[in-house]
């Protein structure tokens, strides 16, 4: 496959976990492997010098300095995929919009999906950004997907939520969330959720940008999967 290389660099306070993402850095044609870091203030100092990184892998659980507050302390930050062996760390990964959250011991193959959602994401940047038009009676909304929080059925209408109102439409629900992005999730035969918004999951509710909504039964093995939660 045609792609574009990948710099990348590995953070990670133990040794033999650093030697098994290099290793699979080695195997994986897109990615070139730039350096390895025991602690993010030696990281930090080559991020500082060296723009052209492309992606991070790095663990949460260091001595030195917690690997998510290393990574939100970054100016500029390169996409970031977080390993480390603490599920309990997941959704906070993402809060920080991760691309994936890899729990040790890493399977390759989980690795390879990890990778792929990279080059997803950077082919999705490069396109245009399309907006949905959404009918609310006589007028035509123009949403940005980006900028819906989560979406609800009502009947024979879809209720949208952005951050400052909510759009009524007449849809059914599943061909609505159909209309969405790989950034949408469901989580309910009554619920999709924008996935950039999950700051929180408690037994079976996910809040959601300060809503909390209910996981149905049937979702709940694909929520858990989407943040690598068995």
């Amino acid at each position: 496959m045609n792609q574009p290389t990948l710099k990348c660099i590995v953070i990670d306070d133990e040794i033999a976990s650093q030697k098994v993402i290099e290793h699979f850095i080695s195997e994986t044609e897109v990615l070139i492997h730039c350096k390895s870091f025991l602690n993010p203030k030696e990281a930090y100092k080559y991020l500082q010098l060296n723009n052209s990184i492309d992606l991070i892998f790095l663990d949460i659980n260091m001595p030195e300095q917690h690997g998510l507050e290393f990574y939100k302390s970054l100016s500029s930050a390169p996409p970031v995929i977080f390993t480390t062996a603490y599920p309990q760390y997941a959704v906070e990964g993402f809060n920080v919009n991760a691309i994936d959250y890899l729990l040790k011991p890493i399977p390759y193959e989980r690795f390879l999906k990890a990778i792929k959602k990279v080059l997803d994401q950077r082919s999705n940047k490069k396109r245009e950004k399309t907006f949905l038009t959404i009918k609310e009676n006589k007028t035509i909304h123009k949403v940005h997907p980006d900028a819906i929080i989560y979406v609800e059925a009502a009947s024979d209408y879809v209720k949208v939520f952005t951050a400052d109102r909510f759009i009524l439409t007449h849809s059914t629900f599943s061909s609505f969330i159909e209309s969405l992005p790989d950034s949408f999730l469901r989580i309910h035969k009554s619920y999709c959720v924008n996935t950039e918004f999950i700051s929180k999951l408690s037994g079976n509710r996910i809040e959601v940008s300060n809503h909390i909504l209910p996981i149905g039964q049937t979702y709940k093995s694909k929520v858990l999967n989407f943040l690598n939660i068995e």
